[in-house]
């Protein structure tokens, strides 16, 4: 067998996966606002569908309609992550000198921001309209910006984390957290009857597309091999 010598170089990360997924994330949001754009029948009536039955069941069950709107409003709620970001951002700087990786994370979260707002008002589609709301919700519907500020703000975060090498516990507490997080504030937004479903899932693809363009971005100008910077 083979044995390379002990001075070789080693191999540089491959980044294929990376480009892939990046890709085909994107490939499927734009797909998804072209169709939500158009007003497409079949997503149209699935949409109502879905709607239709989570508003009833919101009504039936105000004890799970309050607990979801604490949720979304409070635990969930976009300006939650982004103070949730702060802290890290200040953490990186203060314990690591992390400067660049602050300035990344920063950055990448207020391009979501303005990502969504931009499509809001470009799209603007009218959000569900119910006789008995349980709750409400301003601008246009999709993206769903609590949806894509959770995946945005989790998917960094989460790939920092593994970036520092976490231990065997702290690594699956995080990734149940963060799924929990990004799945259960989409599943409030549609319960509350605020949102269609594919507003969600437009915010889950945009924010996954986003964060894996930043992990592309981050590996290009900052070396893997030092997580410090």
């Amino acid at each position: 067998m083979h044995t390379p010598p002990v001075d070789s170089p080693p191999r540089p990360p491959d980044h294929r996966g990376t480009v892939r997924s990046a890709t085909a994330l994107a490939a499927s949001s734009v797909l998804l606002l072209v169709l939500v754009a158009a007003e497409w029948g079949p997503l149209i009536a699935l949409d109502g569908d879905i709607a239709r039955t989570t508003h009833r069941w919101a009504v039936d069950g105000p004890g799970t309609t309050q607990a979801f709107r604490i949720l979304t409003d409070w635990v969930w709620d976009p300006w939650t992550m982004r103070i949730l970001c702060a802290a890290v951002v200040v953490w990186l700087m203060w314990r690591h000198a992390a400067w660049w990786t602050a300035l990344w994370l920063a950055v990448t979260v207020a391009l979501g921001t303005l990502v969504q707002q931009s499509l809001k008002a470009a799209v603007g589609r009218t959000r569900p309209v119910w006789p008995d709301p349980v709750d409400s919700a301003h601008y246009a519907a999709f993206p769903s910006g609590h949806a894509m500020t959770a995946t945005v703000v989790c998917g960094l975060l989460l790939w920092l984390l593994h970036r520092y090498g976490p231990g065997r516990t702290l690594w699956r507490t995080a990734v149940a957290v963060a799924v929990i997080s990004v799945a259960g504030v989409g599943l409030t937004r549609v319960w509350l009857g605020v949102h269609w479903a594919s507003d969600v899932v437009g915010g889950w693809l945009l924010g996954a597309t986003l964060v894996a363009l930043a992990v592309m971005a981050h590996r290009r100008w900052v070396p893997e091999a030092s997580p410090s910077r």
